[in-house]
């Protein structure tokens, strides 16, 4: 029998159901990981009582999905953890829901009705797939009827019954899918696969917020090349048509060996798994497919993409309802993405220009992105255009070193000094320490108190 190491939190709740006469497990996502050898990040609870009875066993809960059976129960930390030292809180959350048996689906989102059940078996029957519908108490071990270990041990996502059901249900269970691919190294069953092509579209019936939950998850797991998958089905053209454009425009270019997406790919795998640089990744030459052209040699060139890029990702980001941190930073480092390429912005003013208008996108980012860019390209003059980058790094290293000013915050004096000196608050302050700023781009050793201050009587 498998032994699962359950959180006290978790025992507690499920030993006082049980006390009462009802059944209780541990189900979903928390057994997979333990089988999986991994920490899960959520306890989900599942039994046969009812919210009203669940509610009466327990001191404190909320009423999180009471429609759907689902009563959030908070326990106290002497039951939640083995690790009291590593938390800063009273309390910890275990959802606990009733078995259901789901009603008819009729938008391919949620259903119509949900009636609550007695058997645990027909709870796991509406679960998504098989190495999610399987449940676990230390009294009945692992619960498992739809071979979910073995499709664990084997790496494979399938459906729990019948995938088109499944899918009819829930479309967004046709980017989990992926997702979950992409998440444990596994692969899609053939017949869910099948099913998955053959309805994407229902996709368009799922709000963006949720798909935007599993594409980051996707892009930021360790298979993030399992976009091309989600391309393959059908996946994309729903829910990133942009992404099946860049598929499918070639780079006759002698700086490329791969399309646009498959190169997109390629440097997606090349940067860290955190959303600002792996959205970054995926939209940088997004604008590429408008800025097409070709030469009278027959050479593709894409004048003005980085342009053309980030209005683009604003408007995609937007779209998928990201949050304007995480929307600002992808586009300044799209738009910023080439800079330096062509050796001719290489001026240290000019730099320390770039270097502010990137903003919260920092220099590493940006770093880490044009390396990853160059990996995915051919190997044409490989040497120069390491050369280039090595030089915006010794520049930037100069500007560290030397404490440069490279943004507004980093001048000297600001608006206060500036009404000291006898200047009246209003527009005119920021006037002012705009041309200042302008100055010590130029003489970068200018930005001291003190001189800035004699430059600035000049205006009053």
């Amino acid at each position: 029998m498998h032994k699962i190491a359950m959180p006290r939190g978790a025992q507690y709740i499920i030993g006082k159901l049980n006390s009462k006469g009802y059944e209780a497990y541990i189900v979903g996502g928390c057994v997979r990981d333990c089988l999986l050898g991994k920490q899960p990040n959520d306890w989900d609870i599942t039994t046969n009582a009812t919210p009203e009875q669940v509610k009466a066993l327990f001191r404190r809960t909320v009423d999180t999905g009471i429609r759907h059976g689902t009563v959030t129960v908070l326990v106290e930390k002497q039951y939640s953890t083995d690790n009291i030292d590593d938390v800063s809180h009273t309390d910890y959350a275990y959802e606990v829901t009733t078995y259901r048996v789901d009603g008819m689906y009729e938008d391919h989102r949620r259903p119509t009705s949900v009636t609550f059940s007695k058997s645990l078996t027909e709870d796991l029957k509406r679960r998504d797939f098989t190495i999610n519908a399987m449940a676990y108490n230390d009294t009945d071990g692992l619960v498992d009827i739809f071979g979910g270990q073995e499709d664990l041990s084997e790496g494979v996502i399938r459906c729990v019954g019948e995938p088109s059901e499944r899918f009819d249900e829930d479309a967004l269970r046709i980017l989990r899918a992926v997702r979950f691919a992409a998440q444990l190294g596994f692969r899609i069953d053939e017949k869910t696969a099948q099913a998955m092509e053959q309805q994407a579209r229902f996709l368009s019936d799922i709000s963006a917020e949720r798909i935007q939950v599993e594409l980051t998850k996707l892009i930021c797991s360790d298979h993030p090349e399992l976009l091309r998958d989600a391309y393959l089905l059908g996946i994309t053209k729903v829910i990133l048509p942009e992404f099946d454009v860049m598929m499918e425009t070639e780079q006759n270019n002698p700086y490329h060996i791969y399309s646009v997406g498959e190169h997109t790919i390629r440097v997606i795998q090349n940067v860290p798994n955190q959303p600002v640089l792996r959205y970054a990744a995926l939209l940088h030459d997004v604008g590429k497919p408008a800025s097409r052209t070709t030469g009278p040699d027959g050479r593709d060139h894409f004048y003005g993409h980085p342009q053309e890029s980030a209005q683009l990702a604003h408007r995609i980001l937007r779209r998928l309802k990201l949050d304007n941190h995480t929307i600002s930073a992808v586009e300044r480092l799209v738009l910023y993405h080439d800079y330096g390429i062509s050796g001719n912005q290489t001026g240290m003013r000019a730099f320390r220009r770039f270097l502010g208008s990137l903003g919260d996108s920092n220099f590493a980012d940006f770093l880490v992105l044009r390396k990853a860019d160059m990996a995915g390209q051919s190997d044409y003059r490989m040497e120069q255009r390491s050369q280039r980058i090595a030089a915006l790094e010794a520049m930037y290293d100069e500007v560290i070193r030397e404490n440069q000013c490279f943004k507004l915050s980093d001048l000297a004096i600001g608006g206060k000094d500036l009404i000291a000196l006898g200047m009246k608050p209003g527009p005119d302050i920021g006037g002012v320490l705009k041309v200042l700023f302008e100055h010590v781009l130029d003489v970068p050793e200018d930005n001291d108190k003190e001189v800035l201050l004699v430059l600035a009587k000049k205006f009053i």
